[in-house]
């Protein structure tokens, strides 16, 4: 475990980047779509997709309660889930192959084996690392410095 190199942020996460990177490339699958679809299928495929690292983002802001950490990559797993059915959609309607969707939903499987990781070991995520990767905190409130040249009336 010492080997470990510890993500600083969730964008050195591979599950975020894989998630970036499907969210991509169902943008640009779902360009294929009928013009008709625009409001419809192709508008939640990509709200799904897009919403997988949206989550993922969210639940690292939220690692210092290890439920709601949890919590937000549950999310993220229902988003990736979602992304299959309308995959299922797609394929339905004739907009994609099999081998399409099929390529698609083992990306899907593959991030949400890794946000079962991630969840199954939240206390490697949450807790007092938390306080070793935390940003530095920023002062915002200043204090004015006292003026003793003023005078007082005494």
């Amino acid at each position: 475990m010492s080997n470990l190199v510890y993500a600083k942020s969730f964008r050195d996460l591979f599950v975020y980047q894989k998630s970036r990177e499907l969210a991509n490339d169902i943008y640009k699958l779902s360009k294929m779509f009928q013009r008709e679809e625009t409001f419809s299928l192709t508008d939640q495929i990509r709200r799904s997709s897009r919403s997988i690292g949206a989550n993922i983002a969210e639940a690292w802001a939220k690692r210092k309660y290890e439920r709601h950490f949890v919590s937000k990559l549950t999310d993220a797993d229902g988003e990736q889930m979602e992304t299959q059915h309308w995959l299922g959609v797609a394929l339905d309607c004739s907009y994609i192959t099999k081998q399409i969707e099929q390529a698609f939903v083992e990306r899907c499987l593959e991030i949400g084996r890794m946000l079962g990781g991630m969840m199954e070991k939240a206390d490697l995520f949450c807790g007092d690392t938390l306080r070793i990767s935390r940003e530095p905190t920023s002062e915002y409130f200043v204090v004015a410095p006292i003026d003793d040249t003023v005078e007082t009336d005494d």
